[in-house]
């Protein structure tokens, strides 16, 4: 019988909790970084195998030296809290001001702060119309509130278990809208709708079937604001891997997992495309669906969360730093189209600028197979948005280059291209999976894919916890609950 690697039987006394010697990451992306510094800092021995080239995850894909993935960064304590438990200089942050420009059909703007870097609402509400603004402070008390009701048991905590489940449905979740989709609990016209709605994507989420509870999300962006991060996060990537480097982890990039071997509720090994691997513990930082499927096994049939078709643009002179959304004519054609399996035709474009780079970001539908002529689109997205860029102060963008990435080049790094798993949709939906899978008891799941959540600060919530559970160790919620309270601000550069 193969022994437990987690327990050891002294003499006459319990079972007891040790290290593990040797611990498998799967997955190179910011969960499966802090997830092998955690274990490295708490004396495993740590190998780390990924498909790609290098560190980052999604933020890795396309062209090098250019992040694919996110562009600006929220809850900025988490990141800095991290720097400070792997002892290295705390990161320099920015506050993004405004948080977003937002470009209507027609020519309407509107640029909202985000309530703690500015420190007062007015600057917002000054951009909106009387009844708009009303509803406007409303919608983001109300996001506030279901944030706060929700962290405890939601984000910095464990994964919760039925009990604890029961306690926020039956208190603080009854405050959440627990019976009516987002569509209706954020309905404030033509203009504000679409605002508040898309809020929703960031988790994956189709907004006219997502439940009322992600409206929780805005408050993350227009409470405590959006971040630059200098460097950038692939910038983040690189730092994280020297330092687990000089921690003593081992990185196999190029290798790419194909199954997961168990006996006895155990992984035993993986077969790579680079040959047998074995370890005496596992941590997957992989979409969850795809560790379920190197066991063997499925996830329970739900719909995948979106995908998205980006362009990476190089410029030919320097832009500054900004980040725009140029609203489509109407934005539930957008999601009837990718229900329909299509990419859309009139999609919202998410434009991020970073200097002599750019990066173009629309909703699409998780499959791989949408398009076999991704350069087509790309090239049609491209003169779209020169296209509204002109009205704009700084006009079209000068481009030297640019490449497209698919749905087919993000389901590199997740099944069908979804960014964030399953879909969070209907009164369950959003709750995510924990990080334990059944019958396989030395092995923790991370990821976006899983508790806490998708986005870049909840992965490594979930890669630094995750790991740590697998070792026993106490929960850290790298200092997420330390924000301002009442009327304080972030300072404007942490």
């Amino acid at each position: 019988m193969r022994r437990d690697p987690f327990n050891h039987q002294p003499a006459g006394g319990a079972a007891v909790r040790r290290t593990p010697q040797h611990v498998a990451v799967i997955g190179a992306g910011f969960a499966g970084l802090a997830a092998a510094l955690r274990l490295a800092r708490a004396g495993a021995r740590v190998t780390v195998l990924d498909a790609l080239d290098g560190p980052g995850g999604k933020a890795a894909l396309g062209l090098t030296e250019f992040s694919s993935g996110p562009t600006v960064v929220t809850m900025p304590q988490v990141f800095r809290a991290l720097h400070a438990r792997l002892e290295l200089p705390l990161p320099e942050l920015s506050a993004a001001r405004p948080t977003t420009t937002y470009h209507a059909p027609g020519g309407r703007l509107f640029a909202p702060e985000a309530l703690h870097v500015a420190g007062s609402l007015e600057p917002t509400l000054a951009q909106l119309s009387r009844a708009e603004g009303r509803c406007y402070a409303a919608l983001l008390a109300s996001a506030r509130r279901m944030y706060l009701d929700a962290q405890d048991t939601f984000l910095f905590a464990p994964p919760p278990g039925p009990a604890r489940l029961a306690r926020y449905a039956l208190t603080r979740g009854r405050r959440a809208a627990p019976l009516s989709p987002l569509h209706r609990h954020v309905r404030s016209g033509p203009f504000m709708t679409p605002f508040w709605l898309r809020f929703a994507t960031y988790l994956g989420a189709d907004p006219y079937r997502a439940p009322a509870v992600l409206h929780n999300i805005a408050w993350v962006e227009l409470g405590y604001g959006v971040w630059h991060l200098r460097g950038g996060l692939l910038d983040l990537a690189r730092t994280l891997h020297a330092q687990a480097e000089a921690l003593g982890v081992r990185f196999e990039f190029g290798t790419r997992v194909t199954s997961l071997s168990a006996h006895g509720g155990l992984i035993l090994g993986a077969h790579t495309s680079q040959g047998a691997f074995a370890a005496d513990a596992w941590v997957s930082a992989a979409d969850r669906a795809l560790t379920l499927s190197w066991l063997g096994g499925a996830e329970t049939p739900t719909p995948r969360g979106v995908s998205g078709f980006a362009l990476q643009l190089q410029l030919n002179e320097d832009r500054g730093q900004a980040h725009y959304i140029f609203w489509p004519a109407e934005y539930a054609r957008e999601w009837r189209d990718i229900r329909a399996g299509g990419l859309p035709r009139d999609p919202t474009l998410y434009l991020h600028l970073d200097g002599t780079r750019a990066f173009l970001l629309v909703n699409a539908p998780p499959d791989p197979g949408v398009t076999d002529r991704p350069q087509n689109y790309g090239a049609w997205l491209l003169a779209r948005l020169q296209e509204r860029l002109r009205d704009t102060p700084g006009g079209p963008l000068p481009v030297a280059e640019w490449r497209a990435l698919s749905p087919a080049e993000y389901a590199r790094t997740a099944k069908g291209g979804a960014l964030y798993g399953r879909a969070p949709h209907g009164l369950t939906g959003s709750l995510r999976p924990g990080w334990h899978l059944p019958h396989a008891r030395n092995l923790v799941q991370v990821g976006g894919t899983v508790h806490p959540g998708g986005g870049v600060p909840l992965s490594v919530l979930s890669g630094w916890n995750g790991a740590g559970q697998l070792l026993g160790l106490k929960f850290d919620d790298l200092d997420g609950r330390q924000v301002p309270q009442g009327t304080e601000v972030w300072p404007f550069g942490l």
